[in-house]
């Protein structure tokens, strides 16, 4: 980059940003009295093109906040693996890989300008593009990991609302029943241990099974602790709810393996289609086109 296009790359950034300090600035931020009177009147409040300018740079970060992934949507993943990790930890994640990412795009871009094949500026946009990418497969790959976690769970709910049916059904109350259960092993376990621990602090045990069911976002399970708190509450025999809720979650992990399945297959085809086929063809006909160019 030249002299002269890096001073009017500085100069157009240094604009940018007192414009920005201006807009602002306390003394630009005094409402009107339009504003001010239009809310208890359910008047629309026209803030002119300096709102217009506010709303587009509040909807940029919020494309780039989505983007990245929000602090609401890190937090709900977060939940899901592991409650007391802090969503600052995640982002400081994000901006090891983001750096590693940057890193990246550096040295292929400097490799790039040795060869003198890019200019100084798809350098950087090649750091810039490091940087994006890094942090967005470390938000991917924390999606990955809660798939894999919510999969784990569903697979279990079966087997430990089948549990909880035969403690019910020999006599054990419900605190009981679940405290036999999350003494085995297994990752809804562990889920169901936690949630004992939030009862032994004051909250109501059905209270604690809901919450944990909603964090955790596994149907199957939802419609578990739903039908059980309806149980209770409405005086229904529990062994008998609580097995028709296995039967319910075997049944809906059977379909979710046929639809894996299903995908599965149709990803088979891929190498087949694209690779196995067009390979076989060739050895099929290259022969047939030699003999042709040899003969007379």
């Amino acid at each position: 980059m030249s002299p002269a296009a890096g001073g009017a790359l500085l100069g157009l950034l240094g604009g940018a940003g007192w414009v920005l300090v201006l807009l602002g600035a306390p003394v630009r931020r005094t409402p009107s009295l339009e504003s001010r009177v239009a809310p208890y009147l359910s008047l629309p409040v026209r803030h002119g093109w300096r709102g217009a300018a506010r709303r587009a740079l509040a909807a940029a970060a919020s494309a780039c906040g989505s983007l990245l992934g929000s602090t609401a949507a890190v937090r709900a993943r977060l939940d899901v693996l592991d409650p007391a990790r802090e969503v600052a930890q995640h982002r400081a994640a994000q901006v090891v890989w983001a750096l590693a990412g940057a890193g990246a795009g550096a040295g292929v871009g400097t490799a790039a300008l040795l060869r003198g094949s890019p200019s100084a500026p798809g350098a950087f946009a090649l750091v810039l593009t490091g940087a994006l990418g890094g942090a967005l497969l470390r938000d991917a790959a924390l999606a990955r990991s809660v798939g894999r976690r919510r999969e784990e769970l569903a697979a279990e709910v079966p087997a430990v609302v089948e549990l909880l049916a035969l403690s019910v059904g020999a006599g054990e109350g419900v605190a009981a029943a679940v405290q036999r259960v999350a003494s085995g092993g297994g990752v809804l376990a562990g889920e169901l241990r936690r949630a004992l621990a939030d009862a032994g602090t004051g909250t109501p045990l059905l209270d604690a099974l809901t919450a944990t069911a909603d964090r955790l976002g596994v149907p199957a399970l939802s419609r578990a602790t739903d039908a059980l708190a309806v149980a209770v509450e409405t005086g229904s025999p529990l062994a008998a709810v609580l097995r028709a809720q296995a039967a319910d979650a075997r049944e809906a992990e059977r379909r979710r393996l046929l639809e894996e399945g299903g995908r599965r297959e149709v990803r088979m085809l891929v190498p087949v289609v694209f690779g196995v086929l067009p390979v076989t063809v060739v050895f099929a006909v290259f022969p047939g086109l030699a003999q042709l160019r040899l003969g007379p």
